[in-house]
């Protein structure tokens, strides 16, 4: 009798065991949050990020930083974008893929444009397309132009064909957040390289969006707030940009003039005013 109640017992004991490993830990994990615990994007806070930002979002709970690992984002983009990527990364806020079929349904998700760097235009067409084959889950879009894209002789083309996607995209998935990212500067050292049609660009952004959306002022951030200059125009400060002592995690070392990547520590330094824009856009 007792060798039966002592089998019993086992039996019971295993069985609670296999119970247990069966039932999903709390919580969900970083690439499938669990819907249990997600909270949804709140009103926002629409303004402008910029070198405060970095600050901002160190003086942030882990609790409140994980809120944006549940709203459901596209970030598009090319080499500077991934140099952001790459920082958020750094900071414990990995972007993960998304195409036109694979669904941005994991919070925080990226892709690099088919469309080359210096054709703004098609870019603007590719991410309204990505953006409409998810409007079922979208809720922040967040799209950004290279360096290349922006250009004295055709900016103002470039900015109504901008204006009119976000109008479009507002129209047609409602209540969609944008966060706007001013142009990425590039090093001058004796000529502008197209900095100052960027800045005009990035000031249009500011004017035109900030009262209704979050503008990341990457311009502001890389030059610290227009200390770093050739004559009036804004560059990228030497102590963000990539060189052979810190280069770029994913774009390797810069040219001497006419580039702007982020080296990996400046990118992981950056990153986080940009993670604190999209906080805001949902805070």
């Amino acid at each position: 009798m007792k060798k039966l109640f002592f089998f019993l017992l086992i039996s019971m004991i295993l069985s609670c065991s296999d119970s247990r490993q069966d039932t999903p830990a709390p919580g969900g994990t970083d690439k499938d949050p669990d819907p249990t615990t997600v909270t949804p994007p709140g009103k926002g806070e629409p303004g402008v990020v910029g070198t405060a930002g970095i600050q901002a979002w160190d003086q942030l709970s882990a609790a409140e930083k994980a809120k944006i690992k549940g709203w459901n984002t596209i970030f598009m983009h090319q080499s500077v974008g991934t140099d952001l990527e790459d920082g958020a990364a750094a900071n414990g806020f990995r972007f993960e893929y998304f195409d036109l079929n694979e669904k941005p349904d994991k919070g925080l998700s990226g892709n690099v444009f088919s469309a080359s760097n210096g054709m703004p235009l098609e870019k603007i067409a590719e991410f309204k397309t990505n953006a409409l084959a998810h409007k079922g889950i979208l809720k922040i879009a967040i799209f950004k132009f290279g360096y290349a894209d922006i250009r004295d002789e055709d900016w103002e083309t470039v900015r109504t064909a901008y204006k009119q996607m976000v109008d479009d995209l507002r129209t047609q998935i409602p209540g969609l957040r944008f966060v706007h990212i001013t142009p990425p500067l590039v090093y001058i050292a004796t000529k502008d390289e197209g900095n100052e049609a960027k800045m005009k660009m990035g000031q249009w952004m500011k004017a035109t969006f900030a009262e209704k959306d979050v503008v990341f002022d990457l311009q502001a951030v890389e030059s610290n707030d227009g200390a770093c200059k050739l004559g009036n125009v804004w560059r990228i400060c030497d102590e963000y940009r990539s060189t052979a002592s810190c280069p770029s995690k994913s774009q390797g070392v810069d040219a001497p003039e006419g580039q702007g990547h982020l080296c990996e520590a400046a990118a992981t330094k950056v990153s986080k005013a940009f993670l604190m824009s999209i906080y805001n856009t949902g805070r």
